[in-house]
């Protein structure tokens, strides 16, 4: 927005507006002085030009002066702006060489009226209107239309944004086009508002967005931004803002000035600047503002700044010759593709190699003597603008030369409308295609400029990439593999994070109240890996894998099971085998004293059988140790079940006999006929068969199989037997249990009686700790982890084996090899001394 005093200038002039209109009889008459065109030539078809010659003032109070008079310091040298002299100069350089062509408007000549607007939007309105019709005070009075063609075909400017806008506005419903060289700002896109607008400049728009990825390309994700409080540096840095926002870059601070404004509102965006911790600036800022900006700073140390600058002020050799302190060595921005250097060919007459030359000029060295010009006319750094003044000539001469249907010579009977200037992609002289789109937008390209001072102090403005917005969004900008100097003169770039980037193993967590930009790093939890800078989150690992120490990678789990190698797993197969080293020893000196009374009275077939059960129960254990398997499993259950049920069955067995030989005893009693040698064969067999059906059941049904237990340890897995049918599992425990019940029973009851040697007292010690040992058992196994429930099982096998084979072996071969005098008939049927009764 423009300041106070162009407003009312503006104000005023439409106050005097509305007072004429108010009178009885219409009239036409122009307020105020008319416009006198700076630069004007006739011609068959005129066109108009709008630049501002005179821009700059001694003081503020000067320029306040000049504003509200809305009349430019043409008195004061100062005030002459040498760069917009140029554009005027690059447009009738256009003009007069499509008057010299036999190809372009051939018989039609070119005409122009340039106006100097002084930098003032009123002014610029009324230098908009003095083009569109005559420049002269005129009345008429009711009965005569105050109506007149358009005087020119198209006009070429302005230079800034806001007041193409004012034009563009006004000149919109006559449908005469206006043809940019440098506003920028998106909104003339906008065909609704500006219909006859057109420009040789990209839009904003792409150029926001080309600085927004500059700036995340080098990692910079906390910057400040300083913009011109006007149409160009507010709309861009918008599109700017919305943009980084989208790649995750943040802005600290945005603040905006104008040129106008007073010393102590620029000297607060300084101090903002002087406060921040951003060490990146983005401003988007015209070079007229960037000058006041420049002059300000120079008072303030602010050194050590990476500036990013827009297309207006990056590639200005005026900015880099007021920057004395040099606050902007270094900075780094978007700008125009440079151009074929066709003025200097002129100048000098001469051509550069890459041309054909003819044989009349000679070759361009770039050295041409210019050190008798001290001012910015002669200055080639602005080149691109130049050349967007000069293809906004050559699309309007091309939009004429197919209107007036031109071939070896034009039609000027047509009648040419305004409107159809704008339907036509065309061609400079160069070759060069200006093309406007739908929007009246050509494409959008830009260069990536880098400011590299010399020695002398003089600034190279050094292209090191370039930005297509034509191509897709990851290939449009394209750095150059060749060094950029950084602020301070510096190889490395500069770093501007609010937080420093999260390493791998942690993720970022937001600071309350701040920018996303600004975050802690928190460390991943426990199961949870990121192995990416700047994570949001951490990664669960899968269920077979776990974080490492660092929490940067998943590590596959280590698999554990109970294995022979262990210490554990050494101890267990170590009792094992010596238990059946035991029982084979027992069995051995059972086999040699088979025919003795003592092995022949307990049922030695029963014995024998017995003692292959238990050496089957110490070797069935070893199944439980090793990986599991398919095989493993369904045989470690099922082999337990089958070997320790035929044990019992043989235990069982005995006890009846023992039961059954005292009840024959006794008068009218006959019992061991039916309980002799084949029923007890049978009764081993009846009873194991059943848990031999239980057995096939469940691995019909339901059979263990080998599992990963991924539960128990977070580091770890667990391998083992999952159970398939529990039930099916209880089911073979609680058959053993039933049978150890039974024979404890038998036992109990058969421990008194008269026998010098009875056997039942031994069965019912070990039945005892059978059945202690697997009560035990059950709230171990359930509450043991992992592998532990498979030692807990494996013990309990072992210690009910073991028990069963000490408490009914054991004293036999104590007698058998210690006390052989006791093993006769005579003393195993003795009976005991009598009892003696004490009466009281």
């Amino acid at each position: 927005m423009q300041g106070w005093p162009e407003l009312g200038c503006a104000l005023w002039q439409l106050v005097v507006l509305v007072s004429f209109s108010q009178t009885e009889e219409p009239t036409c008459v122009q307020i105020g002085d008319p416009e006198i065109a700076q630069l004007s030539q006739d011609g068959d078809i005129v066109l108009g030009g709008i630049f501002y010659f005179h821009s700059k003032a001694l003081d503020y109070s000067l320029l306040l002066f000049y504003q509200l008079t809305c009349r430019p310091l043409v008195n004061l040298k100062s005030s002459l702006n040498f760069r917009e002299f140029q554009f005027a100069q690059t447009m009738l350089f256009a003009i007069e060489e499509i008057n010299n062509s036999t190809d372009l408007l051939p018989g039609v000549s070119l005409g122009y009226n340039i106006y100097d607007t002084c930098g003032s939007i009123p002014k610029t309105i009324k230098v908009a209107l003095a083009l569109n019709n005559e420049n002269v005070n005129t009345s008429s009075n009711s009965d005569t239309l105050c109506t007149k063609p358009v005087q020119v075909q198209a006009i070429v400017g302005e230079t800034s944004s806001s007041p193409s806008t004012a034009i563009g506005t006004l000149i919109g419903p006559f449908h005469i086009p206006l043809i940019s060289h440098f506003a920028t700002c998106a909104c003339l896109s906008d065909k609704t508002k500006y219909p006859s607008f057109l420009r040789t400049i990209p839009s904003d728009y792409y150029q926001s967005r080309a600085l927004a990825q500059l700036v995340k390309h080098f990692g910079w994700t906390w910057v400040g931004a300083v913009r011109t409080n006007d149409d160009y540096g507010n709309n861009g840095m918008a599109t700017f803002t919305e943009t980084a926002e989208q790649l995750g870059v943040c802005l600290e601070y945005s603040v905006s000035f104008f040129r106008t404004d007073s010393t102590e509102k620029i000297h607060k965006v300084i101090e903002t600047i002087q406060a921040s911790t951003s060490k990146v600036i983005v401003a988007f800022v015209s070079h007229l503002d960037m000058d006041v900006l420049i002059h300000e700073m120079a008072n303030y140390n602010l050194t050590g700044y990476q500036w990013v600058g827009s297309e207006s002020w990056i590639s200005d050799s005026q900015i880099a010759v007021v920057d004395k302190n040099h606050i902007l060595d270094g900075a780094i921005g978007v700008s125009i593709p440079n151009t074929h250097v066709k003025f200097w060919e002129t100048l000098f007459s001469c051509k550069f190699k890459h041309e054909k030359s003819d044989e009349n000029y000679r070759e361009c060295t770039g050295q041409e003597d210019l050190t008798g010009v001290e001012n910015s006319f002669t200055d080639m750094s602005l080149m691109p603008i130049f050349n967007n003044v000069y293809k906004g000539v050559y699309a309007v001469a091309h939009a004429l030369h197919e209107i007036l249907g031109c071939g070896k010579i034009c039609n000027n009977n047509v009648q040419l409308d305004p409107l159809t200037v704008s339907m036509y992609n065309v061609w400079t002289k160069e070759g060069e295609e200006v093309y406007f789109n739908e929007n009246g937008d050509p494409a959008a390209k830009y260069e990536v400029i880098n400011w590299q001072p010399r020695e002398n102090g003089i600034v190279d403005f050094i292209t090191v990439g370039v930005y297509d917005a034509s191509l897709p969004f990851d290939e449009q900008l394209k750095l150059q593999n060749r060094s950029i100097l950084w602020s301070q003169g510096s190889n490395q770039v500069p770093v501007s994070m609010c937080s420093e980037k999260c390493p791998p193993g942690t993720r970022k967590v937001l600071q309350k109240g701040k920018p996303v930009c600004c975050h802690d790093c928190i460390g991943c939890a426990e199961g949870e890996m990121s192995n990416i800078t700047d994570a949001v989150t951490c990664v669960r690992c899968p269920p077979e894998s776990w974080s490492n120490e660092r929490r940067d990678a998943c590590v596959k789990k280590e698999a554990v099971f109970l294995s022979y190698n262990e210490i554990m797993g050494i101890l267990l197969t170590t009792a094992a085998l010596f238990g059946t080293c035991v029982t084979a020893i027992v069995t051995i000196i059972f086999y040699k004293n088979r025919k003795t009374p003592l092995v022949r009275a307990n049922n030695s077939e029963l014995s024998f059988l017995l003692l292959f059960s238990l050496t089957l129960c110490f070797l069935c254990s070893l199944t439980f140790i090793g990986q599991p398997s398919k095989w493993s499993c369904m045989l470690r259950h099922t082999a337990f079940g089958i070997t320790f049920v035929l044990c019992l069955s043989c235990v069982l067995g005995k006890t009846m006999v023992v039961l059954m030989a005292f009840k024959a005893t006794l008068p009218g009693r006959n019992l061991m006929k039916w309980f002799g040698p084949t029923q007890q064969r049978l009764s081993v067999l009846a009873f194991t068969l059943v848990q031999v059906i239980i057995c096939i059941l469940w691995l019909s049904i339901s059979p263990p199989f080998p599992s990963k237990n991924l539960k128990e340890f977070k580091e770890k897995i667990i391998l083992e037997c999952a159970l398939g049918s529990a039930v099916g599992f209880w089911s073979v425990l609680g058959y053993i249990g039933l049978l150890a019940v039974l024979c404890f029973v038998f036992a109990f009851l058969a421990r008194k009686l008269p026998d010098n040697f009875n056997e039942a007292k031994f069965i019912t010690f070990s039945m005892l700790i059978f059945c202690a040992v697997w009560i035990t058992f059950i709230p171990a196994y359930v509450s043991s982890p992992g592998n532990f429930s498979v030692a807990v099982e494996i013990f309990a096998i072992l210690a009910s084996t073991f028990g069963l084979l000490i408490c009914i072996f054991i004293p036999k071969c104590y007698i058998m090899l210690l006390k052989p005098e006791k093993n006769t008939k005579k003393h195993m049927m003795g009976k005991g001394p009598p009892k003696t009764y004490i009466h009281k």
